[in-house]
């Protein structure tokens, strides 16, 4: 006679407590890897940068003084009883609303206006360098090395990044300084008004106090705001009395704004819109359209006569200069071998063929081409990861419907409280935005998600737990609903880490991310993290209290 033994199951409880840990160390690394490859993140160009083509031909004005007020905000430049020079400026100058794009942080920002080109191939540091001695230099060809081949005198006054990142540009004067505020702009702009009086063709000037009273003394609602905005106008004067605007020109702008608690980085409107005003020699006054910010270095080049920076993606402003139609032809003709050398490089870095369609401009269709063609590597990536990525989101709200587990409703209910307290906190309470704008430090960050996940996970399981019952019903049930409350939790939280995982992948490799996406999935991870490492020890003393409470 033959015995018929019982099938062996899936002890569940078992399984969901030995997954915790490893949940709990698959998410760190993930959140750490998606922080790192951020960091070090580096152009598909640049080993294989394109080469520089021939100048532009006459310049229009004797010499360029291109001001960049650090973090100085649209709504700010426009105020006039704090920028009364700017808006005099404005009066006889040519100016737009600019736009840049993420990450707003100062590095990818001053690589975009000095290469022409976005961030996804200009090969800047998508964090601010951590320290002096860690800044990238420029791989990408810049205004400065085309002045440089042009024969034309250069100087640099500013913070001290510029220095390493402009190593290989030929730089011919500069002060650098490692100072943010009021005193260290005086010294940036005492240097410099000698400079706009000499030999120099292209003088870069940077000052910072703005940016530092946003992130140090209250942000852009406060009045240490307005006062430093204030004295970056009292000082645009000073440069603007020193220059001939007849022969010369000047042209402000911003590297990125800030949001209103102070900030930047990340990828909110007022974070990515900025000001340009330029008057003097080779401008046409007047308002016009927005720009981009990619298209500073092609107007300097025009203004300077220079070639176009190799990596330029940007459209010279000829609508606001002072060019007659020979030169613009001459101009698009330049431009159109800039764009087929710029392509092919680009075309050979990311494994596409790239077909470009006869548009408004060569620089506007060959752009569009190179966009659609990443656009569709992306596509074909993206295939498999939406797969898995939507299995794994559906399956186990399947499972249950199969199994028709209603005792699942009351964890999920759990983990949505769970959901509600984390964002009201972090969005309502204390004002953060979805973005890097409101990290105001890595280690900063851990330490406040950790806190906040843990009360608001401590909260909803004693939810459960009484709207269970559970702690009457003895240890293995109320273990069982607290491990069901935090995996409820972990799976609502897997959602928008798998939906980066579909858009992104595991980590940045050869294109920058979808920065909302990939830090709704960060922020999703790292919870994960501790709601997986906190877990545990609720599961174990759900189990306590409730052999306690059933004796």
């Amino acid at each position: 006679m033959r015995l018929h033994r019982k099938p062996k199951t899936i002890n569940l409880f078992l399984l969901g407590i030995l997954l915790l840990p490893l949940l709990a160390a698959g998410a760190y690394l993930w959140a750490n890897g998606m922080i790192t490859a951020l960091m070090e993140y580096r152009s598909p160009m640049a080993a294989s940068a394109p080469a520089p083509g021939v100048g532009l031909g006459e310049p229009l004005t004797r010499r360029v003084a291109l001001v960049v007020v650090d973090a100085l905000r649209y709504d700010s430049s426009t105020d006039t009883a704090i920028m009364p020079v700017l808006e005099g400026l404005r009066n006889i100058g040519a100016y737009a609303r600019m736009h840049s794009r993420p990450p707003s942080f100062s590095a990818p920002g001053w690589t975009t206006i000095l290469t022409g080109a976005w961030p996804d191939i200009n090969d800047a540091q998508q964090f601010n360098p951590p320290d002096p001695g860690n800044v990238r230099t420029f791989t990408q060809d810049d205004i400065f090395a085309a002045a440089q081949r042009a024969g034309l005198e250069t100087a640099v006054s500013g913070y001290s990044w510029f220095e390493q990142m402009l190593a290989n540009s030929g730089v011919d004067a500069g002060f650098y300084t490692i100072g943010e505020d009021n005193a260290a702009d005086e010294q940036v702009i005492a240097a410099a008004l000698p400079w706009l009086t000499g030999d120099y063709r292209l003088i870069l000037i940077h000052i910072d106090q703005v940016d530092y009273a946003g992130h140090h003394e209250g942000g852009p609602i406060s009045a240490n705001w307005k006062a430093a905005v204030a004295r970056a106008d009292s000082m645009i004067g000073q440069i603007a009395a020193r220059l001939d605007l007849q022969q010369d020109t000047l042209i402000i702008l911003s590297d990125h704004g800030q949001i209103d608690r102070g900030g930047h980085g990340g990828n909110e409107p007022v974070a990515l819109l900025e000001p340009f005003v330029a008057a003097g020699a080779g401008f046409l006054p007047g308002q016009y359209q927005d720009i981009d910010m990619v298209d500073i270095a092609p107007t300097l080049a025009v203004l300077l006569g220079t070639s176009l920076p190799a990596s330029n993606q940007g459209l010279p402003l000829l609508e606001m200069l002072d060019v007659q139609p020979k030169q613009v032809g001459a101009i698009q003709a330049v431009a159109a071998d800039q764009q087929a050398q710029l392509l092919a490089a680009y075309s050979a870095a990311i494994g596409e063929t790239i077909t470009v369609e006869p548009g408004e401009t060569v620089i506007t269709s060959t752009q569009l081409a190179m966009e659609l063609a990443r656009k569709g590597r992306l596509a074909r990536e993206r295939v498999w990861r939406n797969m898995i990525a939507l299995l794994l989101i559906v399956l186990p709200p399947y499972l249950l419907v199969v199994r028709k587990e209603k005792r699942a409703l009351w964890p999920l209910a759990g983990a949505l409280v769970y959901l509600l307290l984390f964002n009201l906190r972090f969005a309502v309470l204390d004002g953060n935005t979805y973005g890097l704008s409101s990290v105001r430090g890595q280690a900063e960050l851990i330490v406040y998600i950790a806190v906040t996940a843990g009360a608001s996970l401590l909260a909803a399981w004693l939810g459960v737990m009484f709207g269970q019952r559970a702690f009457l019903r003895g240890a293995r049930a109320a273990a069982g609903s607290a491990l069901g409350t935090v995996w409820a939790t972990l799976y609502l939280l897997s959602i928008p880490a798998l939906i980066n995982f579909a858009v992104n992948n595991y980590v940045a490799t050869w294109t920058l991310p979808e920065f909302t996406v990939q830090f709704l999935g960060f922020l999703a991870v790292a919870q994960a993290l501790f709601v997986a490492g906190l877990g545990l020890p609720l599961v174990g003393v759900s189990a306590l209290v409730g052999m306690i409470r059933n004796r």
